[in-house]
């Protein structure tokens, strides 16, 4: 092979890709939508947020109250501490509720069907009747006009439930406020050990950036590979690709193109990145604030960015051989995506063990998985990232990944080599076999 000839290919088709109004269009579009996903929802709840006119009818005495102080966010009504459980909290933030408490009537019936047409004539948003049976056990009912609202529902029913077990440990005796300081729940403190020392880390934030730049680099390969295959598809509906074999041979060009659409990942992968770190700088300079002393968020080490470029370079050249291979052998786009739909399975398959591997990165599935050439760009980065596996499994994994990646190429260059000329018959897959061996 002539390197100045793969130079040349692998700049044309980076100037190509870089030049688009695609690739901007499309490298604009994902810091937008990682934009709207950081300010939209704060910014939806706040303009969005409404209060609940609730009626309470309480026929037990003692629940109503509670629940209106609940409700509040007040101890002193509630009877309790006033400790909501995690994720509460959040999902309190949009709704809000305006208690109204009704005596219980002689009539039942009368008084049912009087709240039902308040709630029709937009008195009130909706109505609950306690009964006595509910402190043995019995539902609820909640009437209202619209039952969709399931997040503010649930906020109502854990402070119901709060209240009713504050007046069922009061009728049995008990203060519910001791009892609820004695039963508190407990956290658990997580502390990441490595290398450099121990620090206590938030778990949630770092399942969050490991599955992050997996699913970064999930993406990136399977938009890349895709359009080496398009790309391909397209130089052979348009014979341009027959010109340019009068000057470069076939492995030639196929390898020039795999590296010059490698430069344009790595440098969309750059700018997204980059927007990442913009966007993210302001959210994590106030975390740090208000983290309690000790705490760290997770980061991204050198070794990390390091392994993420080279995953990547991995598991881009190894599925775009594929892809390659597949846009050669194929005369138009439905022929090539039939067959491309085979390789987008072992793209996905890492996406079913990336929670698995996540919570246990050290099991048998996790470590054999991941040293699967077909799976180790995806699992290993995982790993990695979450805790980092012994050096010879990382030294292994790349070794057989690489190995896997140079045979593949030379395969998928035997097939590109015939198939870029071959135009009005779909090759059997015996021919492709044929054409990698013989070729």
């Amino acid at each position: 092979m002539r390197i100045e000839r793969i130079v040349t290919i692998a700049r044309r088709e980076y100037l190509a890709g870089v030049r688009t109004k695609a690739f901007w269009i499309s490298t604009a579009l994902l810091p937008v939508l990682m934009a709207a996903l950081f300010v939209l929802p704060t910014l939806l709840l706040s303009k969005t947020r409404a209060t609940l006119r609730l009626a309470v009818v309480d026929e037990t005495g003692g629940v109503g109250a509670r629940l209106a102080g609940e409700l509040a966010g007040d101890p002193a009504r509630s009877g309790g501490p006033g400790q909501e459980p995690a994720g509460e909290a959040t999902r309190a933030e949009a709704s809000r509720f305006a208690v109204d408490l009704r005596p219980a009537a002689g009539d039942r019936a009368a008084q049912r069907a009087a709240l039902d047409r308040e709630v029709l004539a937009g008195t009130v948003d909706a109505w609950i009747w306690i009964a006595p049976e509910s402190l043995s056990g019995a539902d609820v009912a909640y009437h209202g006009e619209s039952v969709s609202n399931f997040v503010t529902q649930r906020v109502l029913a854990d402070a119901l439930t709060r209240a009713v077990s504050a007046a069922r440990l009061s009728d049995a005796g008990l203060d519910p406020a001791r009892v609820a300081a004695l039963t508190a729940p407990v956290g658990l403190e997580t502390v990441r050990v490595s290398a450099a020392g121990t620090r206590r880390e938030a778990g949630t934030a770092g399942f969050l950036l490991a599955y992050f730049l997996f699913f970064l680099l999930y993406m990136v390969t399977l938009i890349y590979g895709q359009q080496v295959m398009n790309g391909v598809l397209e130089e052979k509906a348009s014979r341009v690709v027959e010109v340019m074999l009068t000057t470069a041979r076939p492995v030639e060009l196929m390898a020039g193109k795999l590296f010059g659409i490698a430069a344009v990942g790595l440098t969309q992968l750059a700018i997204w990145l980059a927007c990442l770190v913009a966007l993210t700088a302001p959210g994590v300079a106030a975390a740090l604030v208000t983290l309690p002393a000790g705490v760290a968020l997770p980061t991204v080490s050198a070794g990390v960015a390091v392994h993420f470029v080279a995953h990547f370079l991995l598991g881009f050249f190894l599925y775009s051989a594929l892809y390659a291979a597949i846009g050669a052998a194929s005369n138009d786009l439905r022929e090539a995506q039939q067959l491309a739909s085979s390789v987008v399975i072992f793209i996905v398959l890492p996406v079913v063990f990336a929670i698995t591997v996540i919570n246990d990165p050290d099991s048998t599935l996790a470590t054999v998985a991941s040293l699967i050439p077909l799976f180790t760009p995806l699992l290993m980065l995982l790993r990695i990232v979450v805790k980092t596996p012994p050096v010879w499994q990382i030294a292994l994994g790349y070794a057989l990944t690489a190995g896997f990646v140079a045979l593949l190429l030379a395969l998928c260059a035997r097939v590109y080599r015939v198939g870029i000329l071959m135009h009005g018959k779909r090759p059997t897959l015996a021919e492709l076999a044929r054409w990698a061996r013989y070729s």
